[in-house]
Formats: C-alpha cells, structure tokens, sequence
C-alpha cells in the first residue's frame, strides 16, 4: 500500500492501530494502539527518535514483590514497580550497577523511574544502593525531604524514585516523590 500525507487533522470514532504483516505467514501483529486506551509496545531507543518524549501514565502490567530484607535482582527493579506487604522493617538493597545497567540496556543517560509501593505493608521499607549506584546530592537530605530513603507502611507508603545512568554500569539514585 502507499504512503498517505494528511494536511489537517486525522480523526477516528474507534482510535488508530499500527500494524506488521509477516511476510511469510500473513500474521497480523498490533505495534501500537491508539484510542481510549493507549497502549504501545515494542517502545525502544532504537525504533523511537524523538526529544523530550514524555510518558504521563505510568503503567506497570509487571510488578515485584519483596516481602523481606533482600537485595532486589535487575529483573524486579526494571518491572519499574516494587510492592512490598511485610510486617517486619525491610531493607531493598538495589542491584549493582552493572546488573541493572545490563538488564535495562543503558548507556549514559538512560532514565528509569522505580516506585515502592509499601501501603500493604506494616512497617518501613528502606532502600539501599549497592557498588556502582551512588546516592545523588538530594539523597543526602534529611528525611522529611525527598532525600528520604525510606518508605512509610499504609496509606502514605508510596516513594517514587529515578535512577539515572551516568555510564553503562553506574547510576545516581535520586528520590522524585
């Protein structure tokens, strides 16, 4: 099919899809759904070239849970959402930077967003760097600001919190919220 330019606004009743067919199947497989319900998938440095591309709705379908003091493997820090329910104080030591820096795929600037989810919880959720992750300027704070490390239990026990890469293998740990 060829390409169509618009001049002016495209609009539809049911959203739009972005599709691929496979060439030796003919399967049909759904990129990106636009409408009601936004959803992309398939979303990466390489296929997106765009600045300061903004994500409002953080969406995790996967989440982790760590219910006990434990270091957090790269897996269940790049689900992007850590959920813990435990009545016993917990400490979440982050992964090196090295693992998280392979798991994510970073290079320098890479940015993840992590958020703690503790209002199933019945006491404090602390978080702790381990070796390449270094506790940024704001961190070093007291802890009735957003340097805070630890996270409350019951309905107050939400923390957002973003690592930023400053190589491949090193991040800076900030909390945002």
């Amino acid at each position: 099919m060829a390409n169509t330019t618009f001049n002016g606004p495209v609009r539809s009743q049911n959203g739009f899809q972005s599709i691929t067919i496979n060439p030796t199947t003919g399967a049909v497989t759904v990129n990106a759904t636009f409408g009601a319900t936004t959803s992309v998938t398939d979303l990466t440095a390489t296929n997106v070239t765009a600045t300061n591309l903004v994500f409002t709705d953080q969406n995790h379908p996967t989440t982790a849970a760590i219910n006990a003091t434990a270091t957090a493997t790269a897996a269940q820090v790049a689900t992007g959402y850590i959920t813990s329910t435990s009545a016993a104080a917990t400490t979440i030591t982050l992964p090196t930077g090295t693992d998280l820096g392979t798991a994510l795929g970073a290079t320098k600037g890479t940015v993840l967003e992590l958020y703690v989810d503790n209002t199933g919880g019945a006491n404090t959720v602390t978080i702790a760097v381990a070796t390449n992750g270094i506790l940024s300027t704001a961190a070093a704070d007291s802890a009735t600001s957003f340097g805070d490390l630890t996270v409350a239990s019951g309905a107050t026990g939400l923390a957002r919190f973003t690592i930023m890469f400053s190589s491949a293998t090193a991040y800076v740990f900030t909390r945002t919220a």
